[in-house]
């Protein structure tokens, strides 16, 4: 049972540090013995301890790849939806400049029937204020006929 305590507790650590002591031959081997030990229980506590930090950053590095990745996804989900929005605001503004368009076509039209109807008529019939004049309508003359007759009747004169 002392062989099983001993060779699970102490064989690699005894077993290095007496072949080092065969190897190095110190003046006192006993003390150089019990150093090499305290340096082995250190440099085996400093190993363990690198490997769990080793450990602890490899998982801070695959969450920070997680989280990168989430990122990115959101990004792209984010450039969806601006492109998605435009989409929509550029449709609005479509049916918007079409409304717009329909409603100056039937202005143009209202106008174009409303002046062909009032076309041949006077201004007191196109008024539908009270008090408008009733005039008749007046045609106009081509005045360059007439400055002609009115040259010819100075030159009989």
């Amino acid at each position: 049972m002392e062989t099983a305590y001993l060779q699970k507790y102490l064989g690699a650590c005894l077993t290095q540090g007496l072949a080092e002591v065969a190897r190095i031959r110190p003046v006192d081997p006993i003390e150089y013995l019990a150093l090499w030990m305290y340096k082995y229980k250190e440099n085996v506590t400093m190993e363990k301890l690198r490997q769990k930090e080793m450990a602890a950053l490899e998982r801070e590095r695959e969450i920070a790849l997680m989280e990168q990745e989430m990122m990115e996804r959101l990004k792209a989900e984010e450039l969806m939806f601006q492109q998605v929005r435009q989409q929509q605001l550029e449709l609005e503004m479509q049916e918007k400049e079409r409304q717009r368009l329909e409603e100056l076509q039937r202005a143009q039209e209202h106008m174009e029937k409303n002046t062909a109807a009032d076309s041949g008529k006077t201004l007191a019939e196109i008024s539908d204020r009270f008090g408008a004049p009733k005039l008749s309508r007046v045609e106009e003359v081509d005045e360059s006929i007439l400055s002609d007759v009115a040259l010819n009747i100075d030159q009989d004169l």
